[in-house]
């Protein structure tokens, strides 16, 4: 059994114990299980859920559980980790397979749902996991009703239990019941909500007196208390334990009950309810007992928790999965200011955007890359030298090696690379740390621009690595003619529209230099046209600019239009060294640009002595190298401080 990593180094606000396995949810909508043909991957099993739901809304969240010692518990550990979840309590189990859950939607009532769980990782969870000095480092601890169907699991729940008792801490129980996890129905009944059980009701009940927190829908009620009417049944619980009681209404959201059970049940606390489209119900518990959690571990009023917890069970419900789709605290908070003009949350733009922007996979403080994605200007070459255009995909691979020199392994490096010529050149990128990778797809020099492969560029992006960063260069000037701005800004909009679709990062690079005259508004101008069509790139690459006035205008657009941009990348066009050393000087104190891509300043003189024949590889690579170095090198100066 692998140990689990050292104690957090500060407290943590809630543990999360329990199920965490990898969802594959189908992606064709309206579909059955067995017509399903794609699958979208994700974090999922409702601990698992509730650790990256809290930690999005800004709680310090761990998750105590177990993973296979394979490629899917790897995928749950950096997935985990990305999303800010401690993973102190993650053990890896050398025997066991990390459990599935496999979905399709039907329709909006029928979800059918396999759980893979016999002999998995999660649920050999055991009493010797849980460590009294890790749960000293919580405030709070989630139990849930799936990890008490088995000895071994409930040992564990019990244990956490009696030392965060012991500590003073919180205890949450999230009843989750799953029929067919407690052995009551078949594999083919894994979205059975309800299946009555005087076993199982007898086994919650010895566990409600020592619950802080009681989160359950009406049928996790009536289960939990082993009564068959709802009135009844919270009062059940109401004699066993003191805890505030938290009934999960779906669409009418909740209502929350602190003292004694009234009579009429809608006199308890009740949030303000977000009646929307119904996608997906599974995961929306996880997001509303996150966002109730949130509130209730925040200090907020009961009444502002459950608001909260309706508010994110709405986000969820209206999306495909589970974690992924659990909002951020930026987000739930524009959310319930702004509200929606949508009923279908997954449609609004300003809100989906949001949610993206503030769930990247990693952040990027700054960027240095080395641009090698160019092909017109190395197939020129290679037949003004007579030599075989084949031999390019090998020199990029070189570029690759030079960069990989340079960055050695430290944040902030990157590279662009191509299709055309740079296949193998990405599979040795993808052996090195780097930080970041792009890959254009314009047709090279296209004017209106076009896609250099297929005009449906939305059908070839699913089959990129989820990091890469698609980067489309458009040759656009705000002063252009109408039908030819028109033609470049609607490929841009299809453009943006099947990045976001597929979740990839864009970058767009304008070039207007050299289709008109560059003045200090020009790129202001021609960026706030894109923003005006709902165009919002992770990143813009531009051209270095004459004054400081231009990057100031350029800066405020992209601040009012977008604050979540990732930021500028500076190009190079073949400048001298000394120009492009200006140019990083001049934007020193325009904190929007956050790094440059330059290309034929660095690879181009190796690039016709390599093909020429007169340097061999390592030649060819350390004089890459030796430009790159120089060049991040200049860049960090300008802005006062050195390479990780």
């Amino acid at each position: 059994m692998a140990a689990a990593q050292a104690g957090p180094a500060q407290m943590l606000d809630v543990i999360t114990i329990g199920r965490a396995s990898v969802d594959l949810y189908g992606q064709q909508i309206g579909s059955r299980l067995e017509d399903v043909t794609s699958f979208a991957k994700s974090v999922g099993g409702c601990p698992a859920n509730i650790a990256i739901g809290t930690a999005r809304l800004g709680l310090r969240s761990a998750l105590l559980t177990r993973v296979g010692n394979e490629q899917f518990g790897r995928f749950l550990r950096e997935q985990l980790a990305r999303e800010g979840v401690a993973l102190d309590g993650v053990t890896t189990d050398p025997t066991r397979l990390t459990a599935l859950a496999i979905l399709s939607v039907e329709s909006d009532t029928s979800f059918p749902l396999l759980f893979y769980r016999e002999n998995c990782a999660d649920m050999a969870l055991e009493e010797d996991d849980v460590d009294a000095a890790f749960l000293a480092t919580a405030r709070a601890v989630v139990v849930t009703g799936t990890h008490f169907a088995r000895p071994n699991t409930e040992a564990a729940q019990r244990k956490a239990m009696r030392l965060m008792r012991a500590q003073g801490g919180k205890i949450v129980l999230d009843i989750d019941y799953r029929p067919n996890l407690w052995g009551l129905a078949g594999h083919a009944q894994g979205d059975s909500r309800y299946i009555a059980s005087a076993a199982v009701s007898e086994r919650m009940k010895t566990v409600l007196p020592g619950c802080d927190l009681i989160v359950g829908t009406e049928e996790e009620v009536l289960i939990a208390s082993g009564e068959s009417d709802l009135l009844p049944a919270l009062k059940t619980i109401r004699a066993l334990s003191s805890a505030t009681i938290v009934l999960k209404r779906g669409p009418m959201g909740c209502i929350v009950y602190e003292g004694a059970i009234p009579d009429d049940l809608e006199a308890g606390i009740v949030g303000k309810g977000f009646p929307i489209e119904v996608y997906n119900v599974l995961g929306a518990g996880d997001a509303f007992l996150s966002g109730f959690l949130r509130g209730w571990l925040g200090g907020e009023s009961l009444k502002t928790a459950a608001t909260w917890a309706n508010a994110c069970g709405a986000f969820a419900v209206s999306r495909l999965l589970c974690s992924p789709e659990s909002p951020t605290f930026a987000e739930l908070q524009y959310f319930l200011k702004h509200g929606s003009p949508h009923f279908a949350l997954r449609k609004d733009e300003a809100i989906n955007h949001i949610h993206w922007a503030t769930t990247r996979r990693r952040d990027i403080a700054a960027l240095m890359a080395l641009a090698c994605d160019h092909r017109v200007q190395l197939e020129e070459l290679a037949a003004r030298l007579g030599a075989d255009p084949a031999r390019i995909r090998a020199f990029k691979v070189l570029a690759v090696k030079a960069a990989a020199r340079v960055a050695n392994g430290r944040p902030g490096y990157g590279m662009l690379l191509d299709e055309t010529h740079g296949r193998e050149a990405m599979f040795e990128f993808a052996r090195h740390p780097f930080s970041w990778l792009g890959r254009p797809v314009e047709l090279p020099g296209s004017r209106p621009l076009r896609f250099e492969t297929s005009q449906d560029i939305g059908s070839l992006l699913p089959e990129w690595p989820v990091d890469h960063c698609i980067k489309a260069l458009c040759f656009y000037h705000p002063d252009d003619e109408p039908a030819l701005k028109q033609a470049q800004q609607d490929k841009l909009r299809g453009l943006f529209e099947a990045a976001r679709k597929v979740g990839r990062e864009l970058l767009i690079e304008i070039i207007a230099s050299k289709h008109g005259p560059l003045r200090d508004d020009t790129i202001a101008r021609a960026l706030q046209e894109l923003y005006a069509l709902g165009i919002k790139p992770d990143w813009w690459k531009l051209e270095p600019q004459a004054s400081a006035l231009a990057w100031s205008a350029i800066e405020s657009v992209i601040a009012h239009n977008d604050p979540w941009c990732r930021g500028v990348l500076l190009l190079g066009l073949d400048a001298a060294l000394d120009e492009l050393e200006a140019g990083f000087a001049a934007t020193a104190s325009t904190p929007i640009v956050k790094g440059f891509a330059v290309g034929r300043t660095i690879f181009m003189s190796a690039a016709e002595g390599w093909l020429s024949g007169r340097l061999d590889d390592e030649a060819a690579i350390a004089d890459m190298a030796r430009r790159f170095g120089a060049l991040t090198d200049l860049w960090l100066a300008t802005r006062g401080r050195k390479a990780a």
